[in-house]
């Protein structure tokens, strides 16, 4: 089949390359064909419209996509890791439905140290002059204090004076520990006594009077005090620990009201004595407390 000169006319399709031209169809007279011209002008138009037409509508789609992209964006969550969505005849929780409860929760409360320092069942770490009196010297404030001898002993009346030896006879006191410190002339030794529990302690020290005092502790240049001259004596408890000290002068004189640096380098050391059985409590409660 020809498609030139002489042979079945085409068809004209604007759209389809090389299809006949109306005005180059065979056998005319070269006149264009305007009816021809337009119809097809027609036809074009309502293709374009309808081009348009689909153009828009996908458009309209990706804009749209766009939104919903933009809204899933700005909510921070992806719908295709939703959660499984409410099934048939599946219903919302009404708006006074309250939220679930859960049963409060606490720390357990911190172990006290006393109970540590109260009875030897419990009080087991070890016991010594240097785990009491640590170290060769002791600052309180400004003051450094030396440290001269320390003594350990379980005839504990063998380290008292006056009232004292019987009182801890009678409460069974197993273990009397001493240390003695100097400074400028002043020197203070404090000792510990330990019982079996806190009342045999607490006892002992009610017990005590103003002549119920530890025996003063010399040596490692500490020449001896408190042997004949009056001197300054405290007494305390704490847990199954009675406390005691004395301070005097190293020269031999008689301490005296006026002495205030003599009455504090006592409280001194008596108030570093308490802390030290306390903190003996506390490392205990610590240690249980992490096991």
């Amino acid at each position: 089949m020809s498609y030139g000169q002489g042979g079945p006319q085409s068809q004209w399709d604007p759209w389809k390359p090389h299809s006949q031209q109306p005005w180059n169809s065979g056998g005319d007279d070269g006149t264009p064909d305007w009816a021809a011209l337009a119809e097809a002008s027609e036809s074009r138009n309502k293709r374009r419209k309808v081009l348009f037409i689909a153009g828009g509508a996908l458009a309209t789609v990706a804009v749209g996509t766009a939104v919903a992209m933009a809204v899933v964006s700005a909510n921070g969550k992806d719908d295709t890791h939703a959660g499984p969505s409410l099934s048939a005849g599946a219903s919302l929780p009404a708006s006074g439905t309250a939220a679930p409860s859960f049963a409060p929760t606490s720390a357990p409360p911190p172990l006290d140290p006393k109970d540590f320092i109260s009875s030897a069942k419990k009080d087991t770490a070890p016991l010594s002059p240097e785990t009491l009196f640590p170290g060769t010297q002791l600052t309180i404030g400004s003051t450094v204090y030396k440290k001269g001898a320390t003594a350990d002993t379980t005839n504990c009346a063998s380290a008292a004076d006056a009232t004292l030896p019987k009182i801890l006879t009678a409460n069974g006191c197993t273990r009397l520990i001493r240390a003695t410190y100097t400074e400028n002339g002043i020197a203070v030794t404090t000792g510990v006594a330990v019982f079996a529990t806190e009342d045999r302690a607490a006892k002992a020290k009610g017990q005590t009077d103003d002549h119920s005092i530890v025996r003063s502790l010399s040596g490692k240049g500490v020449k001896p005090f408190c042997d004949g001259a009056i001197c300054f004596s405290t007494r305390n408890a704490v847990g199954r620990y009675a406390y005691f000290t004395i301070t005097g002068f190293t020269n031999g004189k008689n301490v005296t009201t006026k002495d205030t640096k003599a009455f504090s380098a006592g409280k001194d050391l008596q108030d570093f004595t308490f802390r030290q059985i306390w903190r003996r409590g506390q490392a205990q409660a610590s240690a249980a407390a992490n096991q």
